[in-house]
């Protein structure tokens, strides 16, 4: 199973959009999904704030912004050794 952390906050659109685009993901690939409001850890608020939503896949930030889903796919594709 492929984790996916998504860095996000409470009434944001573009956050939406990328968990609504990673949860069409698992009709394709196992996945887990983890969403984590940057509001609740300074760090990740400072890290992040200007940046969310951010998508990770096992531990490697894959996109963030407006998240490419072809990024997402060629991502996956790669760990599952797609072509």
């Amino acid at each position: 199973m492929t984790e996916i952390v998504i860095y996000s906050k409470h009434h944001c659109p573009l956050c939406d959009k990328a968990i609504a685009k990673i949860k069409t993901l698992k009709e394709q690939y196992e996945l887990s999904i983890r969403v984590i409001d940057i509001y609740e850890d300074d760090e990740l608020l400072e890290k992040y704030q200007l940046m969310i939503p951010v998508v990770e896949i096992e531990g490697e930030e894959i996109d963030f912004g407006q998240i490419s889903e072809n990024k997402l796919l060629k991502r996956l594709q790669s760990k599952n050794g797609e072509n």
